[in-house]
């Protein structure tokens, strides 16, 4: 597909999802939701995924050393695997095609497919949830809250969100079969 037919294509798409995104993105107007979704997403950055790679070996020993290294390992493959679609898609995030989506979290780049915090969110927690299944009552509404606030905050589309979920469960099974 060449380059211009590639971007009418994605204009399709965009304007497709407009309507489910402003929808979505209303949820920001109000103080307490939009507070609840940026922490959410700021845990998403990467803090929260840290802390769990760290505290799994010293909460269950060494049978969670090589769960935890596993998923350090398929989170650096989950970088380099958005960071090269983000690249390659250039899909401009919904707030600065459409006027009337608000932003309400200042992005951490610049372009939005996929959502890397939705793509490790589903990773991590599926893969430490396979491992502990008492931590998928945390772990997996995290992780659905963190995909959500990344529409809500005006910072994807929808499909921003499910395609980082797809990758995500994909390196998740990735680790999960390595372990």
């Amino acid at each position: 597909m060449k380059a211009s037919s590639f971007n009418a294509f994605m204009a399709r798409v965009d304007a497709a999802e407009y309507s489910l995104c402003r929808k979505l993105n209303r949820g920001a107007s109000f103080a307490i939701p939009r507070r609840v979704f940026q922490m959410a997403s700021r845990l998403g950055d990467g803090i929260i995924w840290y802390l769990v790679i760290v505290l799994l070996p010293i909460l269950y020993g060494p049978m969670a050393v090589k769960p935890a290294v596993v998923m350090a390992l398929t989170g650096t493959l989950g970088v380099a695997i958005y960071k090269l679609l983000k690249r390659v898609f250039v899909r401009e995030r919904p707030f600065i095609t459409h006027s009337t989506i608000d932003l309400a979290m200042v992005p951490l780049d610049r372009y939005s497919f996929p959502s890397g915090h939705t793509l490790h969110a589903v990773s991590f927690a599926w893969q430490a949830t396979v491992h502990f299944p008492e931590l998928g009552w945390v772990l997996v509404p995290l992780a659905a809250l963190i995909a959500a606030s990344r529409v809500v905050l005006g910072l994807h589309y929808p499909t921003d969100v499910l395609a980082g979920a797809a990758i995500g469960a994909s390196l998740a099974e990735l680790g999960i079969s390595v372990v």
